[in-house]
């Protein structure tokens, strides 16, 4: 029997193991085997193969049953996939796969499937910069990043040229430059509204938001087998072009192409195993969700990609005789200090003007008005600030008068109607330490995991910032000449628009934090975490390409770290 458990030992060990296998770990993954790692990366969901796997992909809506809408059935077992349509169905999970326990009203979007939801996310690539990095200690809040950008340009720049982004150069302080390809144009209300406001205003700016969409694809991208972004807009059924970043379309195949990946679906993280006598991680522990049989894998390294949520329940589940209270658990922060973007800001408008206009065709991404307010002082009664997406359109409609065949030509014969223009904001949440998550004493999942209990609530703060968005966004409309401008705040509860971050910060102070300036756990210096965990505060910016880019930066560091020995 010993010599049976030392051969299965031998099968499932490997140099590296990764949680996860959507964008951050798909980067982690990608790294680790160009390094010549042997890779294992373990996914809770089913595998998911880049254009087989993509049901409806350029589908049209009349081959849709109910014309894309759910049925009653499906609504009602699937509660959480609220947000989708028949289209993006086969990404649902059902609601008894994880059950969770919601002290305070939260809304947790997750991505069970190989990708993850770098198959769902909204592909905007804003980039860091040290506004944001200095933040927490120039503004008082969180703790201060052991990192600055000078640190993670060179990261940045080696994530974007391998993923391609679409946009320009803008030459703002708050969005430091990134490596494009060319982007779209603004249309002529966007671009009224950006000459407007720049003309009124010297520190606010209308851009084209930058985003993870190949329009002259390089060579790179060519061996990855990705094309040109054909602007189809169906992005989130999964892309057979490969237009749009994913793990599925670029990191995970070139990871399989050197020979050392093996992915493995259906594989359930319990917890990460640590050797109280090695003092270090040993390897992961898994359930396998088809036997619900309990398998170790082992390895030097390892990181936990598994989504902000999802990492720190599993550091919270991973207790030893070292860690009691979860695994590098020293400080007892792990799993306080959530937080999130604040989208409850709306702003729509009507705009009287340019009727001898008309948009053609349409493209992926929106134009956005990066951060204004607090940037360079803090001079406004809430800390921190918001950025803000814009979308300007003409939309058409049809008469609904008549019967027979009155009725059908009026609905066939499409009037153009006036211009629009939307806002929405996304503000950055302060982390707190009353806003957690931690696991239930005596609920488990079907699994035999404890389940999450989360305990997050919106701050007086994130009021204040709403009422400072919803002031002074219908001001620069109305600027713009808009009218019929109506401002909303829609208290929708956390979590609802996806960034969650937090849970297992990086921190200088290893009695305030979790991880070093390489993302590496204080009292753990063989597990690293590079996803939304990680994060000590939020930005303003969609926070995926940050993720991407932490990965990379992490998983170079951890190669040579081992090749210096010093994981052992």
């Amino acid at each position: 029997m010993s010599n049976l458990n030392l051969n299965i030992k031998k099968k499932n060990t490997y140099d590296a193991i990764v949680i996860g296998s959507g964008a951050s770990g798909g980067w982690a993954a990608k790294e680790l085997c160009d390094r010549g790692l042997k890779t294992l990366v373990l996914e809770r969901g089913r595998g998911v193969k880049h254009i087989t796997d993509y049901p409806t992909a350029s589908k049209a809506p009349w081959d849709f049953e109910y014309r894309g809408d759910l049925t009653r059935e499906q609504k009602e077992d699937f509660k959480n996939a609220r947000f989708m349509r028949a289209e993006t169905f086969h990404w649902a999970i059902p609601d008894d796969e994880q059950p969770v326990v919601y002290e305070k009203p939260f809304r947790w979007v997750r991505g069970y499937h190989e990708g993850g939801k770098s198959l769902l996310w909204a592909r905007q690539t804003q980039r860091w910069s040290d506004y944001d990095f200095e933040g927490p200690a120039r503004d008082d809040f969180a703790v201060d990043w052991p990192i600055r950008y000078k640190d993670v340009e060179p990261w940045y720049d080696h994530v974007e040229k391998f993923a391609g982004i679409a946009g320009f150069n803008d030459n703002l302080d708050a969005l430091p430059n990134s490596i494009v390809q060319p982007g779209w144009d603004l249309n002529c209300l966007e671009q009224h509204f950006k000459e407007t406001i720049e003309k009124e205003y010297d520190d606010r700016f209308l851009i084209f938001g930058r985003c993870a969409h190949l329009t002259d694809p390089q060579k790179i991208h060519q061996e990855q087998g990705r094309t040109r972004c054909l602007s189809q807009r169906q992005c989130n059924r999964g892309c057979i072009y490969g237009g749009f970043f994913s793990s599925n379309a670029s990191t995970l195949p070139w990871a399989a192409k050197t020979g050392n990946l093996t992915l493995r679906p259906h594989s359930v993280v319990h917890s990460v195993i640590y050797d109280d006598r090695k003092e270090k991680a040993t390897g992961v522990r898994i359930i396998d969700a088809n036997s619900k049989e309990m398998v170790e894998f082992y390895a030097k390294v390892i990181f936990v990609n598994g989504s902000a949520i999802n990492s720190t329940a599993i550091l919270l589940n991973s207790t030893s005789k070292r860690f009691p209270n979860g695994l590098g658990n020293d400080s007892g922060v792990l799993g306080k200090y959530i937080a999130w973007h604040n989208y409850r800001g709306r702003v729509s408008a009507k705009h009287p003007g340019f009727l001898d206009k008309k948009t053609a065709g349409a493209h992926p991404s929106h134009s956005y008005i990066p951060r204004f307010r607090n940037l360079y002082k803090h001079d406004q009664n809430f800390l921190r600030g918001y950025a803000t997406g814009i979308g300007g359109g003409r939309g058409s409609y049809s008469s609904r008068d008549g019967i027979g065949d009155q009725l059908r030509e009026n609905l066939l014969s499409r009037q153009l109607g006036g211009w629009g223009l939307s806002a929405w904001m996304m503000g950055e949440t302060i982390p707190v330490e009353e806003n957690h998550i931690r696991l239930h004493d005596t609920l488990k999942d079907k699994y035999g995991i404890p389940q999450i209990v989360f305990s997050c609530d919106w701050q007086e703060n994130d009021d204040r910032m709403v009422e400072d968005f919803m002031t002074e966004i219908p001001k620069m409309m109305e600027m713009a000449g808009c009218t019929d401008i109506k401002a909303s705040d829609s208290h929708h509860p956390p979590g609802s628009d996806i960034h969650e971050m937090g849970g297992v910060r990086m921190g200088k102070d290893p009695k305030t934090s979790m991880l070093d300036a390489n993302h590496a756990l204080h009292a753990c210096k063989n597990v690293y975490v590079t996803d939304g965990a990680c994060m000590t505060s939020t930005g303003t910016q969609n926070p995926t390409l940050t993720y991407m880019m932490f990965a990379a930066r992490a998983a170079n560091h951890a190669v040579d770290e081992l090749n210096r020995k010093n994981l052992r």
